[in-house]
Formats: C-alpha cells, sequence, structure tokens
C-alpha cells in the first residue's frame, strides 16, 4: 500500500526543506513517528496488516505516501487539525495523472491475464494509488468535522473525477480485490452528495448524486438503494430544480422532466426491489413514494405501488383501508367501499374494530344517495366505537349519520319512511352542532338539510353562522346562502350575495358563481343581462382553455392541476350553453337556441339535459313528434331525469284522454324521484282536472303554489 510503483525497489525520495517535513522524521516499519512515543495506546491489527501488507512490497516510503500513512493515522487518533496540516503536504495535482494513468493501465492488463513483462514501467502500483487516494477522503473528512464544507466536498470530489477519467465504463468486477480502491471509491460517492449539502449547495449534491448511479461502479445493493433514496428525497425536498444534463437526457415520453418525476422513478425502482426482496423494506420509501404520488394525484399508480407490498407488512385491515384512500383519491369510489366493506366485514370480526375503515366507509356511503342505507350502518357503528375510544370523532359520526338519513329519506318510495328519516336527519345533524359547538361541516350540513326540507329560516340561520365560522370565505357558503335567499324570492338580494362572493373567491370558484349570478338574472326577468353575464362567463373560459395548451410547458403537477381544473371548466361551459338556448328558446330566438345547443352537444353529445332542450325547443316551434323523439333520448340516457319526465308527461297531457293515465304514471314517477317539484304537482293537477278529480286537482294545484314559493333558482344539492 506504501510503495509508489510496482516491480522494482524504491528509496526515499528528498523531501523539501521546510519546518514541518518529513525528513526529519524517523519511520519505523509500524509507521509510527518517532514523535509519538507518548502514544501509549498500540495500533489494532487491521492497521499492522495494512502496514506489513505495503512493506511486503517496498522496502521504504517515498514522500507522498509517509505523509498519506501519517494523516491517516492522526485521523485516527482524532487529531483533525494534524491530519488535515500532514495531508495538505501532498501534491495532489502533480499525482492525479498517474494515477489515472495508473488505474487505466492496470485494468487494461487484468482483461486477458496479462504476463509480468508487459507492465509498463515507472507505473504507479495500485497499492500507492489507494493509498493516496485515501489520503484525499482522510483530508475531506477531517475538513467536514472542522466544518469547512465546501473545501470537504472539492477534496472529494478529486476522487470521483479521478476514477471517472480512469474508469469511463463504470468499475470492473474484481478490480478491489488486491487493494482498498473500490472501498474508498464507493465511500467517497456516499461522502460528496452529503458534504455539499451541508455546504448548502443542493444542485452540486444532486449532480454528485446522478454521478453515483448513472454507470455500474459495484455498489452493494443496499449501498445503490440508500443513493437512490437519498437523491429521491433530495429532488423531492429541496426545493432546487436541478435539470437533466445533456448526456442523461432520453428522447421520448419515458424521460423524467422535473425533480419530482425523478423523484418518482426512483422510489418506484426501490420499491420493486422491495416487492422482489432485493432489499430490506423501508418504510421511509413507501412514505415518500405516497407523498410524491399523491401531490401529483397518480392515485392509481400509488394504489398498485400499495398492492406489491408482501403480506405480513401491513395488517388486512390496514392494507384494504390505506388501498380505499388511493382508490376513493383516484375517482374509483364503489371500489373503495368494495374494500372498506372487506375491512369492516366477518372475516375481520375476530380482531378489534378498525375504526378508520368504518368512518371512511360513512364518509364515502354519505356521498351517494344509493349507498344511504349502508351509510347509516357504518356510521352507528362510528358512534359505537366513538362512545369508547376515540371520542372525539362523535361529532363526526353523528354529523355523518345525519346526512345519510337525510340522503335515504330522499330515495325513499314511502311517505311515511320518509318523513321519520327527515325528522332523524335533523335529530342527529342537531345533536351534533350541540355536541361540537362551532363544528363547520356539522353547521354547514345542518344548513343545507334544513334547505332541502324547505325550514328556510332555520337553514339561513345555520349558513350564517357558518359564514361568520368562516369568516365568509367559502365559495359553498355563498353559493348556498344565495340560493336560500333566492328560495325566499328575494332574487335581487340573492344576486348581491353572489357578488361578494366573487369578490372574495378565484379560479373556478369564480365561474361557477358566474353562472349562479347569471341564473339569478333569468329568474328576475333580465336575459340581456344574463346573457352578457354568461358572455363573460365563457370569456374567461376561453383564456384559461389557453393557458391549458401551455400546460405542457408547466411542471409535471403544476399541469396536473391545469387538467383538473379543466374538467370542471369544461362542464360548467356546457351548462352555459344549455342555459343560454334555453333563455332564446323563451324569446323564440330558434335559430340562436339551436346554435347554442350545438355547441353544448360538441361538448358530450349524450348530456340529457342537451336532449331536452332540443325537445323544448321543438315543442315551441309546435314539432311535437320530434320533441317527443328527444325527450325519449334525454331519457334513454338518464332514466330519472326529471325535467324531461315532466316535458314527456305535458306532451302526453296535449295528446287528449287517452294519454292521460301515461302521463299520471311519468309524474308519479317524478315525484317519488323528487317530491317537492312544483312542475310535476301542477302537471298532476291538470290531469286530475281532465279526469274530473276536481278537489284532488286543487290540492295538486295547491301543493305546485306552496313549492314554487319556496323553491331556489338552482337544487340545493
Amino acid at each position: 500500500m506504501l510503495c509508489a510503483c510496482s516491480g522494482e525497489q524504491h528509496k526515499f525520495e528528498e523531501a523539501p526543506q521546510s519546518p514541518d517535513s518529513l525528513a526529519t522524521r524517523d519511520f519505523s516499519a509500524s509507521g509510527l513517528s518517532s514523535r509519538t512515543g507518548d502514544w501509549d495506546s498500540k495500533l489494532n491489527e487491521n492497521q499492522v496488516e495494512d502496514a506489513e501488507s505495503s512493506l511486503k512490497e517496498a522496502a521504504s516510503l517515498n514522500y507522498e505516501e509517509a505523509r498519506a500513512l501519517l494523516g491517516r493515522l492522526e485521523y485516527q487518533r482524532g487529531n483533525f487539525e494534524a491530519a488535515l496540516h500532514v495531508l495538505q503536504g501532498i501534491d495532489i495535482s502533480t499525482l492525479t495523472p498517474r494515477m489515472i494513468r495508473a488505474i487505466a493501465e492496470r485494468n487494461k492488463l487484468r482483461k486477458p491475464r496479462s504476463k509480468a513483462g508487459t507492465v509498463l514501467p515507472n507505473l504507479m502500483s495500485m497499492h500507492s494509488v489507494s493509498l493516496l487516494l485515501e489520503a484525499i477522503l482522510l483530508k475531506a473528512k477531517s475538513l467536514e468535522e472542522m466544518k469547512q464544507y465546501t473545501e470537504a466536498a472539492k477534496e472529494c470530489r478529486i476522487i470521483v473525477d479521478t476514477i471517472e477519467s480512469a474508469l469511463p465504463n463504470g468499475m470492473p468486477d474484481g478490480i478491489g480485490e488486491e487493494c482498498k480502491l473500490q472501498e474508498m471509491f464507493h465511500k467517497a460517492l456516499e461522502l460528496l452528495p452529503n458534504l455539499w449539502i451541508k455546504a448548502g449547495f443542493l444542485d452540486e449534491a444532486v449532480t454528485a448524486y446522478r454521478r453515483a448511479l448513472v454507470k455500474p461502479w459495484n455498489l452493494e445493493p443496499r449501498r445503490l438503494a440508500c443513493l437512490q433514496k437519498d437523491l429521491a428525497t433530495t429532488l423531492l425536498y429541496g426545493g432546487v430544480e436541478v435539470n437533466l444534463p445533456s448526456h442523461l437526457q432520453v428522447n421520448g415520453s419515458t424521460a423524467p422532466m422535473s425533480n419530482i418525476e425523478e423523484a418518482i422513478l426512483l422510489l418506484l425502482i426501490l420499491s420493486g426491489k422491495m416487492a422482489l426482496q432485493e432489499i430490506d423494506w423501508d418504510a421511509e420509501i413507501t412514505g415518500h413514494l405516497t407523498f410524491s404520488l399523491s401531490m401529483t394525484g397518480m392515485f392509481q399508480s400509488l394504489a398498485e405501488c400499495v398492492e406489491q407490498i408482501l403480506p405480513g407488512i401491513f395488517g388486512r385491515a390496514d392494507r384494504w383501508y390505506f388501498l380505499a384512500l388511493c382508490y376513493s383519491a383516484a375517482g374509483q369510489n364503489e371500489a373503495a367501499l368494495n374494500l372498506l366493506r372487506k375491512a369492516c366485514g366477518s372475516s375481520e370480526s375476530e380482531h378489534m374494530p378498525h375504526f378508520p375503515s368504518y368512518l371512511f366507509g360513512a364518509k364515502l356511503c354519505s356521498q351517494y344517495p344509493n349507498h344511504a342505507h349502508e351509510g347509516i350502518k357504518f356510521s352507528q357503528q362510528v358512534i359505537d366505537l366513538a362512545k369508547h375510544q376515540n371520542e372525539h370523532f362523535l361529532v363526526q359520526g353523528q354529523q355523518i349519520l345525519g346526512v345519510c338519513y337525510g340522503a335515504a329519506a330522499r330515495t325513499s318510495v314511502v311517505d311515511s319512511e320518509r318523513v321519520q328519516f327527515q325528522r332523524e336527519s335533523l335529530n342527529f345533524l342537531n345533536e351534533a352542532a350541540l355536541t361540537g359547538n362551532n363544528d363547520l361541516e356539522v353547521m354547514f350540513s345542518l344548513g343545507l338539510e334544513n334547505a332541502i326540507q324547505r325550514n328556510l329560516d332555520a337553514a339561513y340561520q345555520n349558513i350564517m353562522r357558518y359564514s361568520d365560522m368562516m369568516v365568509g370565505s367559502s365559495t359553498r357558503g355563498w353559493q348556498l346562502l344565495a340560493l336560500i335567499v333566492s328560495a325566499q324570492q328575494r332574487f335581487k338580494d340573492a344576486e348581491t350575495i353572489v357578488e361578494f362572493g366573487l369578490d372574495d373567491t378565484g379560479s373556478v370558484d369564480q365561474l361557477e358563481l358566474l353562472r349562479l349570478k347569471a341564473v339569478l338574472q333569468i329568474a328576475q326577468q333580465q336575459p340581456k343581462q344574463a346573457i352578457e353575464t354568461y358572455r363573460t362567463l365563457l370569456a374567461v373560459i376561453k383564456a384559461k382553455k389557453e393557458i391549458l395548451l401551455q400546460a405542457e410547458s408547466f411542471e409535471f403537477d403544476q399541469a396536473k392541476i391545469f387538467r383538473d381544473e379543466a374538467l370542471t371548466e369544461r362542464k360548467l361551459e356546457m351548462e352555459a350553453w344549455q342555459d343560454m338556448a334555453t333563455i332564446y328558446t323563451d324569446l323564440n330566438s330558434f335559430l340562436d337556441a339551436k346554435a347554442c345547443v350545438d355547441k353544448a352537444q360538441l361538448l358530450e353529445f349524450f348530456s340529457p339535459r342537451s336532449w331536452h332542450i332540443t325537445g323544448m325547443l321543438f315543442e315551441a316551434q309546435s314539432l311535437y313528434k320530434e320533441a317527443f323523439v328527444s325527450f325519449s333520448i334525454s331519457l334513454s340516457i338518464e332514466p330519472d331525469y326529471i325535467q324531461s319526465i315532466n316535458s314527456t308527461a305535458k306532451l302526453l297531457i296535449k295528446l287528449g284522454m287517452q294519454s292521460l293515465p301515461l302521463a299520471r304514471s311519468f309524474l308519479m314517477n317524478a315525484l317519488r324521484l323528487e317530491p317537492a317539484n312544483h312542475d310535476a304537482w301542477f302537471n298532476l293537477g291538470l290531469v286530475s282536472k281532465m279526469e274530473g278529480s276536481l278537489e284532488q286537482a286543487a290540492d295538486c294545484f295547491q301543493a305546485a303554489y306552496e313549492l314554487k314559493l319556496s323553491a331556489p333558482v338552482q337544487q340545493f344539492e
């Protein structure tokens, strides 16, 4: 290890005459200085073996090697300043070309085993190279201990540059068998990025990590995985965007376009290694992968990664719950519910109930009326569990149970059951409001349920309290408040509330409020103002579309946000064209109405409302057959579309007495779906009047009148 060249005997090189010259020191075979007589401790066996093996190859030391050995001894004793002082005397810049040449030539000679006679003269031995590389590494570590991180990183980089220049295609197998060259290089690869991070140069750290990973350096799987994980975390949390160098860039869709994409790629590789048991399980990798995929909205990919995790790492219920979260975030709520049923099913009855699964299942069911009854069961279990543990979730359980009872009431076909469910809904929501004072979600749900049941004064008070707690900054609060006020037939006040909301919100929320403003203007018999508002809405959406076209040049996660917003904006654009078509139909401007319907159908051809408006347009022109066909198409797309059911019934009424039973059937179905629909009650009154049931007709007309007086300009839900 201490010889400078191989194949010949060497003498001490003459050292430069200076106060700290090593020529003034005597060295024994053990490598100890004559000035270290006060060192009572002995070198450990490894140090002795290193020294002995080195001296077998050369009978003496040259100047640089002597300094390297003494620097190592000083470093091992913790004398970092002394080690640095000794190691700084080695002129690495002049030795680096010789080291590169020695490594490269030795590697060439290794491939077909060459004879000893083929060794080039004056070629530095691999042991000497290893010793000098170790000296540079110890110098970097000494600087690190003295908190001179930038200088330490520069020294450490010399090792990487040297090996990379000598071995441009990576580290060949077996090169480290005869010396510590590979070991020193691997330590430098691991140390260099950490030094740059400590120095505050994250871009340099990322470059160092990439250099360590881009070529085959014979790193052990565990050390390679550590470097990949460290690079991924630096890219994720460093806050510095470091572009890939040109020689690493690959054309095509597989090349990472940003730091977060590169981090996800690395974490997916590590996840695959864990699945194949090439490396040990590391919960941090899963945590980082969950964070990165969640931030970019790639929940389906996250679910696939979770499914690859080997059994036994997570409990079954935890695994199903985690997967349910992933699928729900990806928009697959039915799949999520199926998983939650497993987590709460009979197969887990012998285990402790998995509270998060019950809570999440209740929340998902509350969003879908067809799952309301199942949501009631989930919610009741949540309340029972919360009374014995997790008491802070009791309010949430009561709130979800109230919401589920309200949804169950709207799907019930039996009047007595509907009334009971409505009463239970308000009871649980009021109880939640009392238990959880100032809970925003509870107050909003209570206001919404009161509004749906047409308890408008109570709903107004609830939403005003909600708005006070939110300090007004809630789009859904502004919308619901405006709808409640419109149900009180105070359209101008409702429009003023929307104006306040427009000043308080932005982006997609502002577009929804703009549409509500236009609908309120229609209710006030202001079609021209409504059309201008729709034009403003469409102009804003058009501008946003132009921004979306440039989204490919944005960061990955930013482009994803733009795409998500585009889906909502597309729906609002379609609804705006449909609303304008309705206005023009009422104004008997049939060509304009047809143009607006065509625009809406270009956005979504199979929209039940677009086909319903087409039917209304035909009906306004007395083309009843064509109107009936359009309404039928609308109902074939969505059989429970209330407006088309009512319009079909109206056409049947016009056909005369023979069609009245069929018209009544349509209207009864409409009232089953929406008992508070005043149009259905009015048309049912017409049917009863034509059939001669005047008392029944009067009751229907009375119900239609009262319901219309409390009808909002849009549905509350």
